[in-house]
């Protein structure tokens, strides 16, 4: 499936570039971190490395997809926006040019609340986020 058609997300601020699996609970997704991305220029221009910012929305835009695919991708007129952020635990920092793999897992679902856990790891395998926080859909 498309990440497109099913989060409002788009270039120069989309941070998903694959969907590997979906289930109903679960989604796993990458993103390719390219060298050429803009904020690489100021963070930080000797030693440039993914803010941590980055790779939260990376996570939190896994979360959308996972709830937006629940509903077949209808949200008409509502947005999955972060309501709550538990807590963030980075592990290891990202440098450009690599890849990082996230597995996001639905821990509980209240009417237009959907609470989640997310976990990055580099191509090693090494853990890079842990990260878990809850998405509400609103009104556009």
């Amino acid at each position: 499936m498309d990440i497109k058609e099913l989060i409002p997300q788009r270039e120069p601020f989309l941070f998903i570039n694959k969907i590997i699996d979906l289930s109903d609970d679960s989604i796993v997704t990458s993103m390719l971190f390219h060298e050429d991305l803009d904020f690489f220029k100021g963070h930080f221009p000797n030693n440039p490395i993914v803010p941590g910012v980055i790779l939260n929305e990376h996570c939190f835009q896994s979360g959308a997809a996972l709830i937006s695919s629940k509903s077949n991708g209808d949200f008409t007129n509502k947005l999955a926006v972060v309501s709550r952020i538990n807590s963030a635990k980075f592990k290891n920092i990202v440098k450009p040019g690599e890849v990082v793999t996230t597995s996001t897992t639905i821990t509980d679902q209240l009417d237009n609340a959907a609470y989640f856990k997310s976990i990055t790891k580099n191509a090693e395998g090494k853990k890079v986020l842990i990260i878990e926080f809850a998405c509400t859909l609103v009104e556009e």
